[in-house]
């Protein structure tokens, strides 16, 4: 009697190669590295066909996964899910965990930001690239505090030099801040386009001397605390470290 030929295996879907890779990352990765990865894989195992057959995956194949993926998570109500942010994908805690998972990790918690920082943060995250002149035009007061604060905290970074009289420094929020918030560009802001057209006291040059105190007009405070509320409140994020990998046995 003859054997029954072996079973044929056939690859690991490309959604759980991708997961397995986002669970075990530290950081967002991108559809780029995904790609990378998968092509170094194949390249180092050239004689696995099953390895070998993803090494020409291309970003639409790997955003299909990862649509795939979001989906299962959404349909079996996970704790978790694909957060896709301008760096790339990471496997995160939804947010209604937060109260637990702070309990597991305290040391990781951070202070809020006050509210005299978060609206400045909202004026340079809807006007950037923004002088720091500028930014007291808006809100009336000196705000070297508050920026040494977000300096410090890596949400905004020194762009470069305007090229008015004086030549001051530009600021601009980073990576870290669209991480944070869960931005994947500038555009995903609440209300961008109508909040970008306001219009915004700014600071009189150097070269003019200002006849008498200049202060905000009320309907630009009120337009800055718009800007404010619709970028939302500083929250603690919500993503405790990613899990090390089990180590083989």
């Amino acid at each position: 009697m003859s054997e029954d030929p072996a079973p044929e295996e056939t690859p690991l879907p490309l959604h759980r190669i991708i997961e397995a890779i986002l669970f075990t990352s530290q950081k967002p990765v991108s559809a780029k590295e995904l790609a990378n990865f998968l092509k170094g894989a194949a390249e180092a195992a050239k004689e696995n066909p099953l390895v070998a057959c993803y090494g020409k995956t291309k970003a639409d194949g790997i955003r299909e996964a990862i649509q795939t993926l979001e989906q299962e998570y959404a349909d079996s109500g996970r704790s978790f899910e694909v957060r896709e942010s301008a760096a790339g994908w990471q496997l995160v805690t939804r947010a209604e965990f937060a109260p637990w998972l702070r309990q597991l990790f305290p040391e990781n918690r951070q202070a809020r930001l006050s509210a005299p920082a978060m609206e400045t943060l909202a004026i340079i995250a809807y006007r950037q690239p923004i002088t720091r002149a500028d930014i007291e035009a808006v809100r009336g007061v000196a705000v070297d505090g508050v920026m040494q604060t977000l300096l410090d905290r890596g949400l905004i970074r020194i762009a470069g030099r305007s090229d008015i009289p004086g030549r001051p420094l530009l600021y601009e929020t980073t990576q870290f801040f669209m991480e944070h918030f869960g931005l994947k560009n500038l555009d995903d802001l609440p209300n961008a386009s109508e909040l970008r057209r306001i219009q915004l006291p700014t600071a009189t040059p150097p070269a003019q001397e200002p006849t008498e105190t200049a202060t905000p007009e009320p309907a630009a405070t009120e337009e800055a605390t718009d800007i404010q509320s619709a970028i939302g409140p500083d929250t603690d994020p919500t993503t405790p470290p990613t899990p090390e990998p089990p180590t083989p046995a």
